[in-house]
């Protein structure tokens, strides 16, 4: 290190490459033509870096750089390329942007995206960060824009500063920036911010099962067609977005059937819906047309995902439309014999390891249709009760209604379940 005076640097005349030490050399071409330059070794390849040309750049200026150089080089940065790139350096509004729109296309719900424009995109949460160019942003400048969330909002803030550091990670690796993510929580912010608070996850709000018949009489007063697309929703037990988006190409008429491509499913699995009567009726009455089963204002647009909710809203009912998965779930579990596989698959739940789900291919349509018409009835015709054991298999329905096929069926499941079993009953 430091072979070289400033003398020497000056007079040296001899056309050669003189060694100042750690990979900075001066070439000397004649004697007038020197320059500094820097030598280094990365990945297999050897690369030279010109530094300027004494007496513009000084020895001292030169051995400055050399170790600017150095440390880039021991982070696994090419100087040269990245020379090169900072001539254009993005700013983190621009990666941000780039981010979003490259992961379009593989999210399945339009949420994803709206959350990421309001943590990253413009008049987001991190608009603070989005003029700065991506090499200059430091923690100094992270904290306050996680600060004004952190305690507030903490799951948002998390969210946030995770896609801040995606968003720097995709700098780094793209050769604008080097060193340290300042978003990075693991050694770093955790030392600086107080640890999130771990809030319970809230469930969706749901109406008890005994309250859905008296609702549902009321929604089929409401004539709008987002009154009709919550009663489709409730008596399928589908989810908002799968009811919302579905089209008549998926409807099977004739077989009583929705079939729901797996693209529009959270698992990423086709699912089947065995359609009850009044389902069925529902469909009826909209008419079959081109588009959307339940239509928006817009040509061939389906509802708003508020559409139902405002019905929900203005029948001042304080529970969500997903809540009605747990209402319909409580009462197959609870006024059903329904095993609960079949319940979980009505829902579109994977239930079981690994090792059950290769050899179960099946989707249990038929049982299925069987519980789905029965919870049809219950909504359209209120709960209906078993008799004593010795009228078994009969029905009573409590508002004086006789009971439909499906129910008769799930009560004779259920008379056999509570019968006596011969294995655990004593002769005695």
């Amino acid at each position: 290190m430091h072979r070289l005076s400033a003398r020497a640097a000056a007079t040296l005349k001899e056309p050669g490459i003189y060694a100042d030490g750690a990979g900075l050399y001066l070439r000397v071409q004649s004697e007038t033509a020197r320059s500094w330059v820097y030598i280094f070794h990365l990945s297999g390849r050897r690369r030279e870096m010109g530094l300027g040309s004494p007496p513009s750049v000084s020895l001292a200026r030169a051995r400055e750089r050399a170790q600017s150089l150095r440390e880039s080089v021991a982070d696994g940065i090419d100087p040269i390329a990245s020379k090169r790139v900072k001539r254009h350096t993005p700013t983190f509004g621009d990666l941000a942007d780039a981010f979003i729109e490259d992961r379009k296309s593989t999210v399945r719900s339009d949420k994803s995206i709206a959350r990421w424009k309001r943590a990253i995109g413009p008049g987001g949460y991190a608009r603070n960060l989005r003029d700065l160019k991506v090499d200059q942003i430091q923690t100094d400048d992270v904290l306050p824009v996680l600060r004004s969330l952190w305690e507030t909002h903490p799951a948002s803030a998390g969210l946030l500063r995770g896609y801040i550091e995606t968003v720097l990670n995709i700098a780094k690796v793209s050769g604008h920036r080097s060193g340290d993510n300042p978003a990075a929580w693991k050694g770093h912010l955790e030392h600086i911010l107080p640890a999130r608070q771990r809030l319970s996850q809230g469930h969706h709000a749901a109406m008890p099962f005994a309250d859905v018949p008296a609702f549902y009489a009321s929604l089929r007063a409401n004539p709008s067609v987002a009154a009709r697309a919550l009663e489709f929703t409730i008596l399928t037990a589908a989810r908002t977005s799968e009811a919302l988006k579905a089209s008549w190409e998926e409807i099977d008429l004739a077989s009583k059937v929705w079939t729901i491509p797996a693209s529009r499913m959270k698992a990423a699995k086709e699912h089947r819906v065995p359609l009850s009567e009044p389902a069925l009726d529902i469909l009826s009455q909209l008419g079959q047309s081109q588009g959307p089963i339940f239509p928006g204002r817009r040509n061939h647009m389906p509802l708003s995902n508020m559409a139902m909710d405002m019905v929900l809203r203005r029948m001042k009912v304080e529970v969500t439309v997903h809540g009605f998965r747990s209402s319909f779930r409580d009462w197959a579990g609870e006024m059903t014999s329904t095993p609960r596989e079949v319940a979980e698959a009505a829902l579109a739940h994977t239930v079981g390891n690994s090792a059950e789900l290769a050899y179960r291919r099946g989707d249990a349509l038929k049982k299925r249709r069987v519980l789905m018409d029965s919870w049809a009835e219950y909504c359209v015709n209120g709960p209906a009760e078993l008799v004593e054991p010795q009228q078994q298999n009969r029905l009573r329905c409590v508002k004086g209604r006789p009971a439909g096929p499906a129910s008769r069926e799930l009560a004779a499941d259920k008379d056999r379940m509570s019968a006596p079993d011969p294995l655990r009953t004593s002769k005695a």
